[in-house]
């Protein structure tokens, strides 16, 4: 085990997009338990400096397997493909102009259920990119395949994150109140009298 290990040979785990999560789980419980710094506190101040690389490198590497979107882009980079920056692919057309149709809705949504029934609709999307990632990356074994449609799932991740965010706000406004309503009526006048029928 050294510390230039890639997460996937540090976790003793195989270099693929599908992973068990709780072999994940129990692997970074023993490698924490392992370079743990108190562990090396009768060992001197250099041994614990090299047990606190130790601790954030098996961090760092838990928390980029156990995401699966950082997971999947993670295993491209792997592979010399790049998701963003200098020589990244681009984003097709139709991706974008779903992305902008989406943003504007989530700015237009009057209620909350209206932003639910979005992130619905959103959801159901990203959970398809993730399964042809999963395909590109695990079936295939074509991590540049599989870069556009990375690219369209950190579009859709940044999405839900804003459309958490605007249901937060929808649901943090305080409903109409009973006197609020009835102040209102008051200075519109009496409601208009309907006939009854019997």
């Amino acid at each position: 085990m050294k510390l230039d290990d890639d997460d996937f040979a540090l976790f003793g785990l195989p270099r693929r997009f599908a992973l068990d999560g709780t072999s994940l789980g129990s692997r970074w419980r023993e490698l924490q338990s392992r370079v743990h710094p108190d562990r090396f506190a009768s060992e001197g101040a250099a041994a614990q400096r090299l047990a606190m690389q130790w601790a954030v490198r098996v961090n760092e590497a838990h928390h980029r397997l156990k995401d699966p979107l950082a997971r999947a882009t993670y295993l491209c980079a792997l592979a010399g493909h790049c998701v963003q920056g200098e020589g990244a692919v681009a984003v097709p057309e139709e991706v974008l102009a779903r992305q902008m149709r989406w943003h504007e809705a989530l700015a237009e949504a009057p209620s909350a259920n209206v932003v639910r029934a979005l992130d619905a609709e959103v959801s159901a999307r990203q959970k398809a990119v993730h399964d042809a990632v999963a395909s590109y990356l695990d079936d295939r074994r074509d991590p540049r395949a599989a870069l556009p449609k990375l690219r369209e799932w950190m579009f859709l991740a940044r999405l839900r994150a804003e459309v958490e965010r605007r249901l937060e706000a929808l649901e943090a406004e305080p409903a109409p109140s009973e006197s609020t309503v009835g102040s209102r009526e008051s200075d519109e006048g009496p409601p208009a009298s309907r006939p009854v029928v019997g």
